[in-house]
């Protein structure tokens, strides 16, 4: 079975089950200066992203909280983790294709706006996003 094949006993790959079940970067940040928030009207997934964004612009930390399925939660916290000691240029930089990378599971097309989701939430909140 290649890395990117989906696991032979299910639909998600280990690596979403893990992610979804024990994620490492859940919770709240106190005293983000960046956050957004954002919602896939179409299944109710629902992400926001908090950043500790030092002033030369790495970000120091990112977190996130939301009522999401198993592929938005195990990629919301790929991508905080993914994030995590970048610069804002390098954070917004980050595609698909690295999430995918990680989660190591073909993601249907009709699933795919699970794992872009917080990656749509990091762009809100680079570029302004709402008030922390």
């Amino acid at each position: 079975m290649s890395a990117a094949q989906p696991a032979a006993n299910g639909l998600y790959s280990d690596v979403i089950r893990e992610r979804w079940r024990r994620p490492r970067h859940r919770g709240d940040l106190p005293g983000a200066n960046a956050v957004a928030e954002d919602v896939n009207p179409l299944c109710g997934d629902r992400v926001r992203l908090m950043l500790n964004v030092e002033p030369q612009g790495r970000i120091a930390e990112a977190r996130f909280i939301g009522d999401s399925c198993a592929i938005c939660t195990a990629s919301a916290d790929v991508v905080s983790e993914l994030i995590a000691g970048r610069s804002r240029s390098d954070a917004a930089a980050l595609e698909v294709g690295d999430v995918l990378a990680v989660l190591q599971a073909e993601i249907r097309p009709t699933r795919m706006r699970c794992v872009t989701l917080p990656l749509t939430v990091l762009g809100k909140a680079l570029n302004g996003g709402q008030g922390a």
